[in-house]
């Protein structure tokens, strides 16, 4: 059922329907005092990977990059969220109720290396959401600085941050401070909050203007640094300098296909000059935390640094400062430790206390006090280590900053997407 909201005077209309989920909502401009009637909008995250591309959900949908060698099938993807979009929105309200696609960190990287798939895909998915009734407005392929902004002005919006609605029916600004974001998802990690300096980077400030008051924002995303990616090479790298997997636990061992390993342009660094990439070869897991713990920090370069200070990579990035709500698969991680493993996960040093004790577990001992949890649970050792070392050393978070750090499950980019304007580029 669809999900009734509001509209205002003058409204922003939007509805996120993404890798999993349909969402409806508005943005308010002034003061209403009657309500007044619903309307309706479409946002489609069309490749958020780790099923935590939405705010709330009612139909799922699969991501697209993955069509890469059928482009067609991409667009037949997005028919059951459609589909559920024509019974959730009034028949009579179809034709003016806007429909945006944005892809994220997944078609960045297939736009890297094959961008004629790339458009393939795009193309396919343009020509199915034409047939529907909607107001089509554009499919395209996000930015990471566009997928990191429209998160940050999610979480907000959510948190009443922007705007509130009192009980005497009025709308008013909260005037109390914004919150930081960090999504990581499959391919990519993004980090945005306000900054009152003007950024050293100014590829990495936008300049906002919501609901009458501006804000500068410094944002930056990394490519490669998503979850999926980081175990892709976290795996390379094992492959390359060790021929063991020290992340893996001890007792858990799989067959490789070196095509799957290399085919990432995340692993380039990594690939053999010569290799056989239908090899297989068989890997197995040590349960190392020390070993995991360097493979994890050989990700990160902290040896140069242009601006008065970066994050890492050369990265500008000023010091963090507020709360901040970590979400998508910060929240999986750190949800695993302290929900299924039991561990404290409070402050940074209990962080890094339950990835070693994740790391030090054999397959059994993981099996037994995580059951039903097989298909990812020899990878939480690697995702605890990177997200304990991106939040420390990468971000730059202490014991103090750490404090402020809320992991919720799902926020995305959808509405925030809509709010600024759906498909349309971002200006700084």
């Amino acid at each position: 059922m669809a999900v009734k909201v509001r509209s205002l005077l003058p409204p922003l209309l939007l509805a996120a329907a993404g890798l999993a989920g349909l969402l409806l909502l508005c943005v308010p401009t002034r003061d209403v005092r009657e309500p007044p009637a619903f309307k309706y909008g479409i946002v489609l995250d069309a490749d958020k990977e780790n099923d935590t591309g939405i705010v709330g959900q009612h139909s799922s949908c699969g991501g697209i990059s993955s069509y890469a060698d059928n482009p067609s099938g991409a667009g037949q993807s997005l028919v059951g969220c459609l589909e559920q979009a024509l019974r959730d929105v009034p028949k009579d309200r179809h034709a003016g109720t806007p429909l945006y696609l944005g892809a994220t960190a997944g078609m960045r990287l297939l736009n890297l290396t094959n961008p004629e798939a790339s458009t393939s895909v795009l193309t396919a998915v343009t020509r199915t959401l034409t047939q529907y009734p909607f107001d089509f407005r554009g499919a395209r392929i996000l930015s990471g600085q566009e997928e990191g902004v429209f998160g940050w002005v999610t979480a907000n919006y959510l948190l009443e941050n922007f705007i509130k609605y009192s009980w005497v029916g009025r709308w008013f600004r909260p005037w109390k401070g914004t919150l930081g974001a960090m999504d990581l998802g499959g391919a990519s990690t993004q980090i945005t909050f306000e900054t009152t300096s003007p950024a050293e980077d100014r590829a990495s400030e936008v300049q906002l203007r919501l609901y009458g008051q501006h804000y500068r924002v410094y944002t930056h995303s990394f490519l490669c640094y998503g979850r999926d990616q980081v175990l892709q090479r976290l795996l390379a790298s094992a492959l390359q300098t060790h021929g063991f997997h020290p992340c893996w636990p001890r007792g858990f061992s799989t067959q490789v296909l070196l095509g799957d390993v290399y085919q990432s342009p995340c692993t380039v660094a990594q690939r053999p000059q010569t290799f056989n990439s239908s090899a297989r070869v068989s890997l197995s897991g040590s349960s190392d935390p020390h070993l995991c713990r360097d493979l994890v920090s050989g990700l990160f370069s902290f040896s140069s640094c242009p601006f008065s200070r970066c994050s890492f990579n050369g990265v500008f990035q000023p010091p963090v400062a507020g709360n901040f709500v970590a979400f998508s698969a910060f929240f999986y991680t750190v949800d695993f430790l302290r929900t299924l493993m039991g561990l404290p996960v409070a402050t940074l040093q209990q962080l890094e206390a339950a990835a070693v004790n994740v790391c030090n577990q054999t397959w059994a001992q993981l099996q037994a006090r995580v059951p039903g949890q097989r298909a990812r649970l020899a990878d939480y050792c690697a995702g605890a280590m990177f997200v304990q070392q991106l939040l420390s050393r990468g971000y730059g978070f202490d014991e103090r900053a750490f404090g402020g750090v809320i992991f919720q499950k799902k926020v995305g980019w959808g509405r925030g997407g809509a709010g600024l304007g759906g498909a349309g580029p971002l200006g700084s």
